[in-house]
């Protein structure tokens, strides 16, 4: 119970955040995770943590406003405003 009780609250934030913040939230628990899981240490995990929010800020910041990823018949991902 503790466990979905902590997702559902991780969900709100996340949702209410930009598209910076959310990559950057993202990217850093990734980064954190990976990193402390290959050098089995408290700084490996800071280094991922920072590297992997550097990482997702980029990728949040890239989405332009008021676009959108749409996908064809053909399963091509293409650009387009939002409808």
């Amino acid at each position: 119970m503790k466990k979905i009780i902590v997702a559902v609250a991780l969900i709100g934030t996340l949702a209410s955040c930009t598209p910076e913040e959310r990559g950057t939230t993202i990217g850093a628990g990734t980064g954190a995770i990976i990193g402390g899981a290959v050098s089995n240490s408290w700084g490996g995990a800071a280094i991922g943590a920072v590297a992997g929010g550097a990482v997702g800020y980029l990728i949040g910041h890239s989405s332009r406003q008021g676009y959108c990823i749409y996908r064809d018949r053909n399963g091509r991902r293409y650009e387009a405003r939002c409808r």
